[in-house]
This record gives structure tokens, C-alpha cells and sequence, in this order.
């Protein structure tokens, strides 16, 4: 496919609607309890031999907060707006809620279904963008679940796209970080203000094997005859990520012009020796010019407010701007907005028909999507060990 360009190739890979059972809403986990802390981490680093002490580094975070992660509720949050989106519509389709490395967990979400006759089910991830963590740990996982509970030829699970430019993702994020920029204008600090993008890191080559690699994001076609130089790019993770912040950006200028904004990196974890995406956000915080008035964070690359937020966001990054004297103000994400949970079900519309019905029209606001429906065998590959990318995606994972 040297010829092919991205929304081509990705648009071949759309299927056909057909009428599904029930929704499957995908998550991460996280722990409920200062007992489940451990016990969680030891889910999310399985098989690697990260010894106890090492996880009560990690541990920290959840103990600041109680133990608790927010995440859980926020997906159960989710579950009751989608649920009410649906009733809405007037689908029928139930939904159920399964997690990767907590309860409720994968296997034991398919065996209650199946046990409720289900036999097709549509998985909602709840990660926006594509990489080896936000997509494809998960299909991978299910996979996995499947085996185990002996479902493989008794259930069907297919997964929408990726939604990262999809409206009901993008336009909430527009009114969050105008928002943004509104609070720092009351509070007299919008003259020279900025905007951060965050997401979350992961290693280099984790990034550069990101999307199907038949073009790179530019559209140019990679190498097939292997070597490093078939990783070269950079990936899709970033250039989804890039192609988002600058719409949300044009879509400010109208009230808030020429701000600059940049793309940052949060939650680095695991071998200090192993290239990570880069800037961190803190280092970017420190490298603002003094005439920076205020500056607006975007967590960009999640999609509920869950630990990595709470503390890197709302601890962290807030620390190193009041140790420079900078406003800043943390924007939400789309967490249940009534825009975003539309969203969804419109992703839902665009493959489940009922009575002969036709689909929902696919919707993308870049030139990038939409995104694929299928995923080629080649697609979010990684060269890394799956424990530098487990801890990467620790509590929501790339982009969760």
C-alpha cells in the first residue's frame, strides 16, 4: 500500500453495521482501598518480577488519596450516562462494565453476559487515541479473557475506533479549555497566557510503532524491508494527539488569538535509561518565559479525571507553577459530558442497526480520520518490554 494515503487506509478498514446484543464499556481499574493497592499494582505488573518494594513507590499516589482511585466511579458514572443515552435512542442494549486489572474484570464480565444470552458484543475502550496501551493491551486482554473462559467460539467481541477527532471527544475539550482561558482573563492573566496539552508518556519506540504502519502520519509510505527506519516518524500516538490540541486551538482564536500552546508529557515511569516521549510537563512549566501571564493545562490525552490527573496534574504540575508564581488552571476532561457520552453512542450508530436500519455517518474533525474499525496485525506494535508499558498505562492507561 505505498500509495495509500491515512483517512484511505483507515477508511478501507471500516465494516459493515450489523445488530450487536449488548455494549461492553472497556476500562483500566484501579484499587478501592488502602488493602487494594498492592494487590493492584501486583494485576498491572504481572510476570515481571517488580518486587513489593518497588510497588510501594508507585503506592504513594493511591496513598495520598486513601487508597482510592477515582477511576472506578467515574466509570460507573459513564455506564449510567451511557445507559440513559441509550434509553434515549430507544436501543435496547444493555450495558456492561469489565476492567483490565481490578474487578470487575474482563473474564467475569463475559461469563455474566454470556450467562444473560448475549453472543455479540460491542466494546467501548475508554481511550481516545491509538497506541500499544490505549488499544491494542486491550483487544489483546479480551483475547485473553476469552480463552480463559472457554468463550472464544461462543462470543464475538468487536471494538469501535478510536474517537480522538471524533466531535463528541473534540468539542468538549473546546469548551474546556475556553473556559480556561476565561478564568485566567477574569483574573487578569490572560494577556500572555499558554496552553499545555497533556498526555501521558510512554517510550519512544512504543510511540514510533503507534497506528498502522503501512504510511507514516505524513502520509508517506514507510520502508518494507525492515530495520529502525520502519519505526521512523514518530507514530500516530503524537500526531493525533498534535492534530486535536491545534484544533482545539483554531477554535479559540475566535475569542482568544494567537495563543501559544505546546504538547507535553506526563507520568513517565520505568527504566530511566529508556527514551520517553519528552517534554515532561514540569520541565516545560520551568522553560516558560518569564512574561508567561497564566497558563491553561489540558489533560488532552485522558478521558476522566482519574489518579494520573489528580496527582500529576493537580499536585505536581501545580506545585512547580506556584513555585514560579504562574497562574494555572487545570480544565477538566470530558469525564460525562453530555457531548462526549452522545459521542459515543453515535460511535455506537455507526456499526449496530436494528430492522434493516442504516448506520450513523462516520464523523472526524482532522483529516486523519476517521479511524479504522479494524486494526491489521501490524498496527500499535512495540518493541519495548510489556512491563515498562504496563506501568506506563498505570491507573487509565494511554489516554484513559
Amino acid at each position: 500500500m505505498t500509495d495509500a494515503q491515512p483517512t484511505l487506509a483507515a477508511a478501507q478498514r471500516a465494516l459493515d453495521a450489523e445488530t450487536y446484543d449488548c455494549i461492553l464499556l472497556a476500562g483500566f481499574g484501579g484499587p478501592e482501598g488502602q488493602d487494594d493497592v498492592i494487590p493492584y499494582l501486583r494485576n498491572v505488573t504481572r510476570g515481571r518480577g517488580v518486587p513489593d518494594e518497588r510497588l510501594e513507590e508507585v503506592a504513594h499516589h493511591y496513598r495520598h488519596f486513601g487508597g482510592i482511585s477515582p477511576i472506578n466511579q467515574q466509570n460507573r458514572d459513564l455506564k449510567t450516562a451511557l445507559e440513559t443515552e441509550i434509553a434515549k435512542r430507544g436501543l435496547e442494549l444493555p450495558v456492561y462494565w469489565g476492567n483490565r486489572f481490578w474487578a470487575p474484570y474482563f473474564a467475569d464480565v463475559l461469563k455474566e453476559l454470556h450467562a444473560d444470552g448475549h453472543r455479540k458484543v460491542l466494546v467501548l475502550v475508554t481511550t481516545a487515541f491509538s497506541s500499544y496501551s490505549g488499544c491494542r493491551a486491550y483487544r489483546e486482554d479480551l483475547a485473553t479473557a476469552l480463552d480463559e473462559t472457554g468463550l472464544t467460539d461462543d462470543l464475538r467481541l468487536d471494538k469501535v475506533r478510536q474517537y480522538f477527532d471524533h466531535p463528541g471527544f473534540v468539542k468538549p475539550n473546546i469548551d474546556a479549555v475556553r473556559s480556561g482561558l476565561r478564568e485566567l482573563q477574569v483574573a487578569g492573566k490572560s494577556e500572555n497566557a499558554h496552553v499545555m496539552f497533556a498526555t501521558h508518556s510512554i517510550p519512544s519506540v512504543a510511540a514510533d510503532g503507534s497506528g498502522p504502519r503501512e504510511t507514516r502520519p505524513d502520509g508517506t509510505p514507510v520502508p518494507t524491508d525492515g530495520g529502525d527506519e520502519w519505526y521512523a516518524g514518530g507514530g500516530w500516538y503524537v500526531e493525533q494527539q498534535r492534530a486535536v490540541s491545534a484544533l482545539v486551538m483554531d477554535a479559540v482564536a475566535d475569542e482568544f488569538p494567537d495563543v501559544p500552546w505546546t504538547l507535553v508529557f506526563q507520568s513517565r515511569s520505568g527504566d530511566p535509561r529508556t527514551p520517553w516521549l519528552e517534554p515532561d510537563i514540569n520541565d516545560a512549566i520551568n522553560a516558560l518565559d518569564d512574561s508567561v501571564s497564566g497558563l491553561v493545562v489540558s489533560p488532552i490525552g485522558f478521558v476522566s479525571d482519574h489518579m494520573e490527573v489528580a496527582w500529576d496534574l493537580d499536585n505536581e504540575a501545580l506545585e512547580t507553577c506556584e513555585e514560579r508564581g504562574l497562574a494555572m488552571v487545570r480544565v477538566p476532561t470530558v469525564g460525562v459530558d453530555p457531548q462526549f457520552v452522545s459521542g459515543l453512542i453515535d460511535l455506537v450508530e455507526e456499526r449496530h442497526v436494528v430492522d434493516g436500519g442504516q448506520p450513523r455517518q462516520r464523523e472526524a474533525l482532522t483529516d486523519i480520520g476517521p479511524w479504522q474499525d479494524v486494526c491489521p496485525a501490524d498496527c500499535c506494535l512495540t518493541r519495548s518490554p510489556k512491563a515498562t508499558i504496563a506501568s506506563a498505562a498505570a491507573d487509565g492507561g494511554v489516554g484513559a
